[in-house]
Parts: C-alpha cells; structure tokens; sequence
C-alpha cells in the first residue's frame, strides 16, 4: 500500500502538483480571465525612506522589477527598462522596483544613483513584499511582472529584460479598457 501512495505523490510532483495550467513562454500575455490579482506590495521607497504602496498606483498598468544591486544580469537590464520607461510616459503606466538581498542599503542606493533610474524602488532585502505576488513569490532575480490596471499579472518576464521584448507587451497591456 506504501508503494501505491508513494507513486501517486510522485505522479502529481512529476505532473507539475496537480496544476492544469500549461507553462506560458517568457513574457507572454496571460488571458484576461486567468490572471492572478498582486495583493497590495508595499514597503519604503530605497532613496527616500518614503512608503510607497501599489494602493497609491490604482488604476495604472504598472511595470515591477525584481532586481538587486549584486545581480549582473540586473545590471544590463536597467538600461533597457529605463528606455521602456522613457518610452511610455505618455500612457497610463507607472514603474516599480523592488531591490532584495541587498543587506547594505548604500550599495543599492549608489547603483540606482550611478544608473539615474527615474522610477522608485521598494527597498525590501528579505523579499517579504513578494508574498503579494501569490504564486510568482518566488520569482528569480531578476524578473519583471507587467500588471494591467486592476494589478493583475498579465506577463512575466523571467531574467534579464531587454526593451524590445517589454515595450511592445507593456504598450498592450496599458491599451487594454479596464475591466
């Protein structure tokens, strides 16, 4: 009977726990009906000790990247999120990072200061404002969610981003009617 047991845990681990859901290519948009809310994320802002809350950004798409300052792929990938965000000021899109695992809040500080990003960070080095995430909470550094304007994730894009890639899904993603 243990063995019986034993192959049946092993079959649903082995068919991904049970869950229904295909696996979507990187950044690929999530249909309307099947994305997951983010609950609020919130935390104090890396530069200014601000708190700074998704609440205050309702209504907007809103671009968040998981990033630390230790992460060489988030190093590459700020300069293109920062074309994206240059690229959409015109629409309803505002930007969030979310800087974790960085224990020494000035080295953080010195490369978002050293890379002139022009949109907040969370700073956040246990990752606790990810739990909002529901089941992308455990999401590699770095990654980069695009959630329409009700926050729900609409694509997720696992490591390093280029523009090319997330302009045209942010673009889509903010000319969506709200619903």
């Amino acid at each position: 009977m243990r063995w019986v047991v034993l192959a049946a845990v092993v079959g649903l681990v082995a068919a991904g726990c049970g869950t229904t859901e295909p696996p979507r290519p990187n950044g690929a948009l999530v249909p309307v009906g099947a994305r997951d809310v983010v609950v609020e994320v919130s935390g104090e802002e890396l530069l200014t000790g601000a708190a700074v809350a998704t609440r205050d950004l309702d209504g907007t798409a809103l671009v968040v990247n998981v990033w630390g300052a230790w992460c060489a792929p988030c190093r590459h990938e700020f300069p293109q999120l920062q074309r994206v965000h240059a690229e959409t000021r015109e629409l309803d899109v505002d930007f969030l990072g979310i800087d974790v695992r960085d224990n020494d809040r000035e080295f953080a500080v010195d490369f978002v200061r050293d890379r002139q990003v022009e949109y907040p960070s969370l700073y956040d080095p246990a990752a606790r404002s990810l739990l909002g995430f529901g089941k992308y909470r455990n999401a590699t550094v770095p990654s980069t969610f695009v959630l329409d304007k009700q926050h729900r994730v609409a694509a997720v894009f696992y490591g390093g981003v280029l523009a090319d890639e997330l302009l045209p899904r942010v673009r889509e993603v903010a000319a969506e009617a709200s619903s």
